[in-house]
C-alpha cells in the first residue's frame, strides 16, 4: 500500500526488482546502414555508413531512428523532415528497397536484420539523404496547377461545385508531392527531362476533371506529344509505392482515355 506518499517495503521491492531486470536485459541493437555522400568531398565515393540504435530507447518509426542518430551519434547526417505526420512529404527516401516516408515507415523490430536507407533513386543528390527536386517542382509548375476560368459568377461569389463533382477529386487532391511514385518509375528514371512522371500527371488529371476549371483544352494540348504523357508503360510501381495509398497509374490511364476520346 501507499500511504501519505510513502512506499511500503513490498511495493518498493517490486519496483527495484523490475528496474534490475530491465537494466540487466541485453539492449536490442539494430544496425541502420545509411547512404552518405558529401559534395564538399567529391573525391570520396558514396558509401553506406553503419549506425546502431537501441530499439528499446527509440520511437517506432524510421524517422525516429534517423533523428536519434543525428542527435546523438553523428550531427553531420543530412536529411529532410518537417511534419512527422505524412503530410509534408519532406522525409521521402528509399527504405529497405522501397520509396516511402520515413515518418510513416515502422522499424522492423527484428534487430538481427540490418536496414538500408538510401535517398530517392535516380535523382541528383544534394547531400546524404537529400535529393535535388528542382526539376520535379519545375514539372509541377509546368502543368499550371491552379484553377483557370474566363467567366465568373455575376454575384461575385465563389464558383459552386456539386457534391458529385467534388467526389471526383477524392484520391487526387491528397497527393503531397513527395516524389516517391515518380522516382520509382523506370520511365521517369530514363526520361525525366521530358516525361512528367506519375505525381505530376496525377495532378494534371486533378485539374482536367475539376468541374470549375475552363482550361481543359489548353491542358490537353500541353500533354499532346510523345513524351509528356505517353512514356508511361503502366508498370504500376507508382501505385504500389505511394505512401498515401493513392493510384497515379489510374489517373494516367484516365488522361490517356480522355485524350483518345476528345
Amino acid at each position: 500500500m501507499m500511504m501519505s506518499g510513502v512506499l511500503t517495503k513490498s511495493v518498493a521491492g517490486n519496483i527495484c526488482r523490475r528496474g534490475l531486470a530491465t537494466a540487466g536485459a541485453a539492449p536490442r541493437l539494430k544496425t541502420f546502414k545509411v547512404y552518405r555522400w558529401n559534395p564538399d568531398k567529391p573525391a570520396e565515393k558514396p558509401r553506406l555508413q553503419s549506425y546502431q540504435v537501441d530499439l528499446d530507447d527509440c520511437g517506432p518509426m524510421v524517422l525516429d531512428a534517423l533523428l536519434k542518430i543525428k542527435d546523438q551519434q553523428d550531427s553531420t547526417l543530412t536529411l529532410r523532415r518537417s511534419c512527422r505526420e505524412g503530410i509534408c512529404g519532406s522525409c521521402a527516401m528509399n527504405i529497405g528497397g522501397r520509396n516511402t516516408l520515413a515518418c510513416l515507415c515502422k522499424i522492423d523490430q527484428d534487430h538481427t536484420k540490418d536496414l538500408k536507407i538510401y535517398p530517392l533513386p535516380h535523382m541528383y543528390i544534394v547531400k546524404d539523404l537529400v535529393p535535388d527536386l528542382t526539376n520535379f517542382y519545375q514539372q509541377y509548375k509546368s502543368i499550371q496547377p491552379y484553377l483557370q476560368r474566363s467567366t465568373f459568377p455575376a454575384d461575385g461569389k465563389e464558383v459552386l461545385q456539386s457534391v458529385e463533382d467534388r467526389k471526383k477529386l477524392d484520391g487526387l487532391y491528397e497527393c503531397i508531392l513527395c516524389a516517391c511514385c515518380s522516382t520509382s518509375c523506370p520511365s521517369y528514371w530514363w526520361n525525366q527531362e521530358q516525361y512528367l512522371g506519375p505525381a505530376v500527371l496525377m495532378q494534371a488529371y486533378r485539374w482536367l476533371i475539376d468541374s470549375r476549371d475552363e482550361a481543359s483544352a489548353v491542358r490537353k494540348s500541353m500533354l499532346q506529344n510523345s513524351m509528356s504523357l505517353y512514356r508511361c508503360h503502366t508498370i504500376m510501381n507508382c501505385t504500389r509505392t505511394c505512401p498515401k495509398g493513392l493510384n497515379p497509374g489510374y489517373a494516367i490511364a484516365e488522361i490517356k482515355k480522355a485524350m483518345a476520346t476528345d
